[in-house]
């Protein structure tokens, strides 16, 4: 597939391999420091991680947006600030407050990548846990059945679609 054959919001494949050069690079800067001697090596090491990401997850038709997907970020942060101290507390508690157990949530998100990533992303949220989707419904443990699991997943999904171009 060419570059001109593409939908209009996919980013192109010299587009995909830059942000991961960068990206790559930027992380080796990162871990490594800004030595000038050690600049050539993290070239290198940065275009073999764009190789193997490239072989491994090719550039796709999504588009991140940057504005949901800094809100996205943002909810996430709050989230997880706000849920690991619900669960340190329960954690710390003399007495164990759990009201543990499943909840059925409907998704939208069609089978397939876009569908595991977020289901990936809900994974790391703390007192909740996907444990599988069939049907279109997400099977989500949680350690506190009174908490709105549903209705925060169904907001967590609506703006990973946004961030993530399948609105």
């Amino acid at each position: 597939m060419n570059e001109a054959s593409m939908s209009p919001g996919a980013p192109t494949p010299s587009k995909a391999l830059a942000a991961r050069l960068a990206l790559f690079f930027g992380l080796w800067l990162m871990i490594a420091g800004w030595t000038a001697k050690d600049l050539p090596v993290g070239l290198v090491t940065a275009a073999g991680a764009v190789w193997i990401s490239l072989w491994l997850l090719p550039p796709g038709d999504a588009s991140l947006r940057t504005a949901p997907l800094a809100a996205l970020v943002l909810r996430f942060l709050r989230g997880s600030i706000f849920a690991g101290f619900d669960v340190a507390r329960r954690a710390l508690a003399p007495r164990l407050d759990l009201n543990p157990g499943f909840v059925a949530c409907p998704l939208t998100l069609p089978p397939g990548e876009s569908r595991n990533a977020f289901c990936l992303y809900q994974s790391l949220q703390p007192g909740t846990l996907p444990t599988g989707a069939e049907s279109g419904v997400l099977q989500v443990h949680a350690l506190d059945m009174s908490q709105p699991v549903a209705a925060n997943l169904a907001a967590d999904e609506a703006l990973f679609k946004q961030a993530t171009g399948h609105e």
